[in-house]
């Protein structure tokens, strides 16, 4: 179950119809208020939240949703919005589509994200270099002893390079296993990801 969120009705008509398609069942709201209330009726298994609505904007949704469910997010963005984007990715947004978006491109990317949300296999044992400490079986992450947020789709991407530390990984692979089949020549796409790890890592 899909929930859409988008103030502009044919963009909600546009993705329930896409996503009709694919097989998804889909819920949508006109706006951040109508999302949340959705969002607690029906509980959907992923939410595609517009970032620029009139009452409240997509980040303030996502910020909420999370306080009750770890729920995945997909936030929907306008070209250009590049500081909207990295904020929302910082507050743990699973991903992100620039409007505007290819009906298919966008069902790939909530399958992916639902892939993703179902868990991968944890790794086991602990990686540490500098003075970071990589838990593949607890699923955290800390630097100078301290806890370090990670979105799920950053701590899968992360977890995939710490259980193969010290080898050659393709960038087709590491696509393949984060994302899915349909990502694996999406080098520009993992360039974001791989920069946003790095700075977690207190590489740049």
């Amino acid at each position: 179950l899909v929930l859409v969120a988008d103030d502009e009705p044919r963009i909600t008509k546009l993705v329930s119809i896409s996503l009709s398609e694919e097989g998804f069942r889909v819920v949508t709201a006109s706006g951040g208020e109508d999302a949340l209330q959705k969002a607690e009726t029906y509980r959907p298994d992923v939410v595609l939240l517009d970032i620029v609505m009139p009452d409240l904007d997509g980040i303030e949704v996502m910020r909420q949703l999370r306080e009750g469910r770890p729920v995945p997010v997909i936030l929907l963005t306008a070209k250009g919005s590049t500081a909207d984007k990295a904020k929302g990715l910082d507050l743990g947004a699973d991903d992100y589509v620039a409007k505007p978006f290819h009906p298919d491109e966008l069902a790939a990317r909530v399958r992916a994200v639902i892939r993703r949300s179902s868990g991968a296999a944890p790794g086991s044992g602990v990686v540490k270099f500098d003075d970071v400490e990589i838990d593949l079986e607890r699923r955290m992450m800390t630097r100078q002893g301290q806890l370090v947020q990670l979105s799920r789709t950053e701590w899968l991407l992360l977890q995939h390079l710490a259980a193969n530390a010290g080898k050659v990984v393709l960038h087709t692979e590491l696509l393949t296993k984060v994302w899915g089949p349909e990502y694996r020549d999406d080098l520009q796409y993992l360039r974001v990801w791989i920069s946003r790890v790095r700075r977690k890592l207190g590489a740049e």
